[in-house]
């Protein structure tokens, strides 16, 4: 890539950054794109390689948390999958007590660090 190219794209993403900036009481939503952005500048990859190498990853864990498996990222947390047995719950609209389904659910669980660090 030339440095044209590259001088370039710290201009677009602060183009970017400003527009998605967090409004007041709002957060800021930060996509995979964002993350790859951010994964290209500090490694020098591309940033099509960066959402690939993501997008392995996103893919990957997926992957194990489908075959049940529980997912530790050192600093990040740790995925899980949950099962929610079946209950009773109520409509709110019109306060019948209606039946809710047995289901699966993805937990995550923050590690220490990220905990302190927010």
């Amino acid at each position: 890539m030339t440095k044209t190219h590259t001088a370039a794209a710290p201009k677009a993403a602060a183009k970017t950054a400003a527009k998605t900036a967090a409004k007041p009481g709002k957060a800021e939503i930060v996509t995979l794109r964002h993350l790859a952005a951010d994964v290209s500048e500090m490694h020098g990859l591309s940033q099509k390689q960066a959402n690939e190498v993501l997008s392995g990853v996103v893919a990957a864990i997926g992957k194990h948390l489908q075959k049940g498996a529980r997912i530790r990222i050192a600093g990040l947390g740790t995925l899980e999958v949950r099962k929610r047995a079946a209950r009773m719950g109520r409509n709110p609209a019109t306060g019948e007590a209606i039946k809710i389904e047995a289901s699966t659910k993805v937990a995550f669980r923050p590690a220490k660090d990220l905990n302190e660090a927010i």
